[in-house]
């Protein structure tokens, strides 16, 4: 692996809500979560739905509402991701593909939205030779938006991110919509951006595809990371990983016996007091209920357990 591109410590994202009728409260969404990609590297963070995935890409792009705030450190390259320097950096250092396709401008053609990501010319060509590779047609560029289906849109996000040159591409579950065909050859244009020597968050449910390009998987649990494993790890099977989490994720895939996980993910608010799986935990303890457990190496990935061997 190259040079640290992206490094979070403790991270936290609050939100400041109404609580009640007129005062207000903030909502922690967010807290201690840390981890770090480096160039040459296609680290994809998984979880369940409202684990914070998203809430991640948007406060490392500062594209969080007003509402939000972020505490924390954040180092891009080593020097600190300010207000400032997100805005200078984003679209060109720091490229989003994101969830939601109505990131697309409604009043431009495609073409002239994928070519604008271009940065060092030869834009025209770049963007035919990775439509070819996602099967669009040359008659894509002329269309707008609305014309496009919604895996074609997604497929054009994913084109803009690819030719924009950006040292660190954020890809927020870029999918959904598409074949298994169309979605295999995405995630192979982001491994071989990695081997380039960019450096790709993968934020993805499909923990199966995310393996098979993968360097690491970052597993997200109720706002934080309890576990960063290799891919390996995940594909040698449950054993080979660190977290009650993670086996439980691993167990749950169709191939592992699609076992549910009993009980749900708590919510921001109402978090319990200690680990925050513990209620779920066929392992916890008294120990595991008092205080907020750190994260720490173990067996060369990382886990937030007490128990973890």
């Amino acid at each position: 692996m190259g040079d640290v591109i992206l490094q979070i410590n403790d991270l936290t994202v609050e939100f400041n809500m109404y609580d009640g009728r007129f005062s207000r409260a903030p909502l922690r969404v967010i807290d201690a979560l840390s981890m770090t990609v480096r160039a040459g590297e296609v680290l994809a963070v998984a979880g369940s739905s409202g684990s914070g995935k998203s809430l991640l890409a948007h406060a490392i792009l500062g594209l969080l509402p007003g509402n939000a705030s972020a505490g924390g450190e954040m180092l891009f390259k080593g020097e600190p991701l300010t207000p400032e320097r997100i805005r200078k950096l984003r679209g060109s250092e720091i490229a989003l593909v994101p969830q939601s396709v109505s990131y697309l401008d409604p009043l431009m053609r495609v073409g002239a939205q994928v070519a604008g990501a271009d940065r060092s010319g030869g834009a025209k060509l770049a963007m035919k030779s990775i439509f070819e590779r996602f099967a669009l047609s040359e008659e894509t560029e002329r269309l707008y938006p609305f014309q496009l289906s919604g895996g074609m849109a997604r497929r054009v996000l994913v084109s803009t991110a690819a030719i924009s040159g950006a040292e660190l591409i954020i890809a927020d579950e870029p999918t959904p919509g598409m074949t298994l065909e169309q979605a295999v050859e995405a995630l192979r244009v982001f491994r071989e951006l990695a081997d380039e020597g960019r450096a790709v968050v993968l934020i993805t449910h499909d923990v199966d595809l995310a393996c098979a390009f993968a360097d690491r998987i970052a597993v997200f649990y109720a706002g934080t990371t309890v576990e960063t494993a290799s891919a390996e790890e995940f594909r040698a099977g449950e054993s080979a990983l660190r977290h009650p989490y993670s086996r439980a994720l691993w167990r749950a895939l169709p191939q592992n016996g699609f076992e549910p996980i009993p009980g749900r993910q708590p919510y921001a608010g109402s978090l319990p007091d200690g680990c925050l799986f513990a209620p779920r935990c066929p392992m916890a303890t008294d120990e595991c209920r008092s205080g907020r457990i750190p994260m720490r190496e173990l067996r060369g990935g990382e886990v937030r357990c007490i128990h973890a061997t």
